[in-house]
């Protein structure tokens, strides 16, 4: 069973035996909000902060990633130089312009 079929496994059965279903939903959504403070609060991100930092960490994350194309890209481009490079070297010298360099 999932994780919200339990829950309203749990839900139901609370319910059958005499709560009523707007307390079930009470206690289910203050125990999802305990649940959320305390992974917060262990991962660090429960102070007034947090968005800041959250926010500071997602931008970093971009500008890493920009700065990981950029590189790709120059690499790709000096590749792409180099094999020009190489094909118009090859070709001056098959069609004779090699003696012009010695």
């Amino acid at each position: 069973m999932s994780g919200a079929g339990v829950l309203a496994h749990l839900l139901a059965q609370g319910e059958g035996a005499g709560a009523d279903m707007a307390t079930l939903r009470a206690i289910a959504e203050e125990a999802g909000e305990l649940g959320a403070t305390r992974a917060l609060t262990r991962l660090g991100l429960a102070d007034a902060a947090a968005t800041g930092d959250v926010a500071e960490l997602r931008e970093l994350l971009n500008a890493w990633r920009d700065a990981k194309r950029s590189a790709w890209r120059a690499v790709l481009g000096w590749i792409a130089r180099v094999v020009a490079m190489l094909l118009l070297a090859g070709l001056a010298v098959k069609l004779g312009f090699g003696a012009w360099v010695k």
